[in-house]
């Protein structure tokens, strides 16, 4: 598999060129970026409510609870469609949702820190993390434009670390192949 990998090692170097390229627009058109990664979500909700919807009306005939994946379908299909209505609106949801979870899960991570400290050592590492997504979750929701903006930052630097990492691993699989390409067995 490696062999196959590594004669194909152009494509990894152009994936990574690809995420590098996203990461840099995220950066320059954070704005757009946003609207874009609102707009994809929208299309996904819209388009997994409408097979949703197309499983409850195919199987309803054996199942007693259909309607419950009709239901989530309809929910599915409007949430997309509200959110191309309301692109804005549907972005600053999504951001007082993750700042919901940071700051619930953030608690959590405290209370078992202070659970596990008779059990282990470094418990509160596991508390400072928890610290520090419940401070991430508030000041998301004190300045939520602030978080919109480091939500499209922190998929900006994934993207250019990533993009990084599949062109340095191109390079390296070109080398072992071409090395691979000069090593002759010798007969015995």
């Amino acid at each position: 598999m490696i062999q196959a990998v590594a004669r194909n090692w152009w494509a990894l170097a152009l994936r990574g060129l690809a995420a590098m390229l996203f990461g840099l627009a995220t950066f320059v058109w954070p704005g757009i970026s946003l609207f874009v990664l609102v707009l994809l979500f929208g299309a996904y909700a819209f388009v997994d409510g409408i097979f949703a919807v197309v499983a409850a009306f195919s199987d309803r005939a054996g199942k007693q609870r259909w309607w419950v994946l009709l239901l989530e379908g309809l929910a599915g299909i409007a949430t997309g469609i509200l959110t191309f209505i309301w692109p804005g609106m549907t972005a600053f949801v999504l951001l007082y949702l993750i700042a919901a979870w940071a700051i619930v899960t953030g608690v959590f991570e405290v209370m078992a820190a202070i659970r596990l400290r008779r059990e282990i050592e470094g418990e509160w590492l596991l508390a400072l993390g928890g610290i520090a997504s419940v401070i991430f979750g508030v000041l998301m929701v004190i300045w939520p434009g602030a978080g919109a903006l480091t939500v499209v930052w922190l998929i900006g630097s994934y993207a250019l670390v990533f993009g990084l990492l599949m062109i340095f691993l191109a390079f390296r699989l070109r080398g072992w192949s071409k090395g691979q390409e000069d090593y002759q067995p010798s007969p015995s």
